[in-house]
């Protein structure tokens, strides 16, 4: 069966979209072997690399996002809720943009990290779980709409878990002997991460409630 121009669009834009969730996962899954790497050898070389690699797929992201926008508006693509749409787009970039800005601190900054290290691994596993559960919830938006639900609750669950580890990061650290100084710069770095977590849920908040709309 030959596709119509309308149908031949809207099928370009889904596979775009799909690349556009496929960037952010990948973005995701460097950030965490780059926190990995950073714990076990510092700010090297490789860190550098991983840097690399998360702002050029970061760059690629910020266009696909555009060219998808740009689609959505030209050729009128689901009317009722486009102006929803393309802010949830621009709500999941944000957390590309977390993943990028995070490694460059890190390897800017070069935190010393001490007795904080196995937490920073294990929240930092957390925060990549919600926004990976978050993209699940973006694509069943677009493909199955009674499955965003699931994925939401279980990036609602990874980002509760990230935050107790947060707190407990937190507290560790501003009751340990360390300069203040440096307790408030370590702290930045505990915060950064668990942005991602409460920016993917957020974004899942969101998917909720465009996904009531759709079914209405």
């Amino acid at each position: 069966m030959r596709l119509t121009p309308l149908l031949f669009s809207v099928r370009r834009l889904e596979t775009e979209i799909e690349r556009y969730f496929d960037q952010v996962l990948e973005a995701g899954l460097l950030f965490l072997r780059a926190v990995e790497h950073y714990l076990r050898h510092g700010a090297d070389a490789e860190l550098e690399d991983y840097v690399r690699r998360i702002t050029h797929i970061e760059e690629e992201a910020d266009d696909l996002r555009r060219e998808i926008e740009s689609k959505m508006t030209e050729h009128t693509l689901i009317p009722d809720l486009r102006e929803d749409v393309l802010a949830l787009i621009e709500q999941v970039d944000t957390v590309t943009n977390l993943y990028e800005e995070t490694v460059y601190a890190f390897y800017i900054q070069e935190p010393e990290l001490g007795f904080l290290k196995e937490g920073f691994l294990e929240h930092a596993e957390l925060v990549v779980k919600a926004a990976e559960e978050m993209v699940a919830a973006a694509r069943a938006f677009f493909q199955d709409l009674y499955a965003v639900r699931d994925h939401v609750k279980k990036a609602q669950f990874y980002e509760s878990e990230a935050d107790k580890v947060a707190t407990r990061q937190g507290r560790a650290l501003f009751k340990s002997d360390l300069d203040l100084a440096v307790k408030l710069h370590l702290s930045q770095f505990i915060e950064r991460v668990d942005n991602i977590a409460d920016t993917a849920e957020d974004v899942g908040d969101e998917l909720s409630i465009l996904a009531v709309k759709r079914l209405v």
